[in-house]
């Protein structure tokens, strides 16, 4: 990922990491708060056309959800009642989405919200066995890939914040999930003295008075995630040039 040079490459990515998890389909989504977006992914275009065309993302369940929430949400547990939900849903799955759904929002200034999303057909117990053996995982692309993002369209990128080490970010996400320091560290393969010393790092940088602070400035920031689209199509997506 640390080596892509253009949004292709990002694309090339997507698709890799929809064949090693084995789903249907991979998908990085990028939205302002004014209703800009622009992603890649492994939709089939028809199927982003059709978003597009229709403003899906106005009703989509899955965007209001994440913009209300910091951690990853399952699709089932996002609220399709009404009747302009089930009707996007019952599309979606007709144009090969899937029935099933994770999507790991990623926050940044200005209102802004990006999702790395991984859908599938398949039933609830095998769905649920997927994400629990791998949202810790994505959790951590989903950060990274938004990071390599921004950085290659510059026209998203917002106010520069003093960035983070790797291991700084992973120290905090974890944190942030609720993890014990002990457990965190077991996690990074590293001692506990290390862990205390990239807590310490990220905390200066951040110019938060303790680890608590440090994980809510990292959040806002968009520099970290917690919990928890498609390469432009004909058409493409609105604020991405096509061609």
């Amino acid at each position: 990922m640390e080596q892509a040079g253009a949004l292709d490459d990002l694309q090339g990515l997507i698709v890799r990491l929809r064949d090693e998890f084995a789903v249907d389909h991979v998908v990085y989504h990028w939205l302002s708060a004014d209703g800009e977006q622009y992603g890649f992914g492994t939709y089939d275009p028809v199927w982003v056309q059709r978003y597009v065309e229709r403003d899906y993302m106005r009703i989509d369940p899955v965007v209001i959800g994440c913009f209300q929430r910091f951690h990853p949400a399952d699709w089932k547990s996002l609220d399709w009642s009404s009747r302009a939900a089930q009707a996007l849903q019952k599309d979606a799955i007709a144009h090969g989405v899937g029935n099933q759904g994770f999507s790991f929002p990623i926050r940044g200034p200005n209102g802004q919200l990006a999702l790395l999303t991984a859908s599938h057909t398949t039933d609830d117990e095998t769905w649920e066995s997927f994400t629990k053996s791998n949202q810790r995982e994505w959790i951590l692309i989903a950060h990274y890939l938004n990071r390599k993002a921004m950085e290659l369209e510059s026209r998203r990128r917002p106010e520069p914040v003093r960035q983070l080490s790797p291991r700084e970010i992973e120290a905090l996400t974890y944190l942030g999930m609720g993890h014990g320091r002990a457990q965190v560290a077991e996690f990074l393969n590293i001692s506990e003295h290390t862990l205390r010393a990239y807590i310490e790092s990220a905390r200066f940088k951040l110019g938060a008075s303790n680890t608590t602070h440090a994980v809510a400035r990292a959040v806002a920031e968009g520099l970290i995630v917690l919990g928890g689209a498609a390469k432009a199509a004909r058409g493409g997506w609105p604020g991405r040039d096509s061609g």
